[in-house]
């Protein structure tokens, strides 16, 4: 299990993802699943996965070491790609690609072919974008509406998100709320944990201004567990009890 989540406001992007795969109970393992491409001043595009492990490396093998493009016969990567919707459709691509290869060897030994991908970022001359990408290649788009994206185990930490963040929610705001969420998460399911990696772009800045892993001894993420538990102590507390007599 894991949880990513994508967070497109105003001033920028914001993206989390933990780290833990389990491959049952008493074999836990620390991978990344937030994966940065940077060409400064020209891109900066940032990848989050969630599902098989094999099937997400492969991905991203594919998205670092080329695809034939069928229309020009020209070998593409995710850092020669000039557009992020081109982007998304090469990821789609990439997964469609691995599905090809390892599909139905992996059906038939009863494996799942279970990957899905969040893909954020800006390529100079285009906008900022927020995308999720499912296993069949097709994908949405984060709009205005719904600035954030999750995948893996995302019920935890949605709460939160669909009560504070809109699309007006200021970056550094956007990634404690992020935080929040991914806490939430940690705190309901074993199945994610630390440490957290986390990355922010800036709009039109075309480089990530944070790029960072959280690990437990963290001081800012230990005050923000503490004070948001605190935080909602208080805020129950205050409610009044209902007034629900024996009739």
């Amino acid at each position: 299990m894991t949880y990513c989540v994508g967070i497109l406001v105003r001033d920028g992007l914001v993206m989390l993802a933990d780290t833990r795969t389990n491959a049952g109970l008493d074999n836990i393992a620390t991978f990344r699943k937030l994966h940065l491409y940077q060409t400064e001043g020209e891109r900066a595009i940032a990848v989050a996965t969630a599902g098989n492990l094999a099937v997400s490396q492969s991905v991203l093998n594919i998205l670092t070491e080329g695809l034939e493009n069928p229309e020009t016969g020209r070998i593409e990567t995710i850092h020669t790609i000039p557009s992020m919707f081109k982007v998304a459709q090469f990821v789609g691509r990439a997964i469609r690609e691995v599905y090809r290869i390892h599909g139905q060897s992996m059906e038939q030994q009863a494996a799942s072919f279970d990957v899905t991908m969040l893909l954020g970022g800006q390529v100079k001359g285009g906008r900022l974008r927020l995308f999720m990408i499912y296993p069949a290649g097709n994908f949405i788009e984060a709009t205005t509406d719904t600035p954030y994206l999750q995948i893996g185990e995302h019920k935890y930490g949605k709460p939160i998100l669909d009560r504070a963040v809109t699309s007006d929610t200021a970056l550094y705001e956007a990634l404690k709320l992020g935080l929040v969420s991914m806490d939430s998460t940690l705190r309901s399911n074993l199945g994610v944990g630390m440490p957290i990696d986390i990355a922010a772009i800036r709009r039109d800045d075309l480089r990530f201004e944070i790029s960072r892993r959280v690990d437990d001894g963290d001081e800012y993420f230990a005050s923000l567990r503490e004070r948001w538990s605190a935080a909602l102590r208080a805020a129950h507390q205050a409610i009044p009890n209902p007034p629900y007599d024996k009739p």
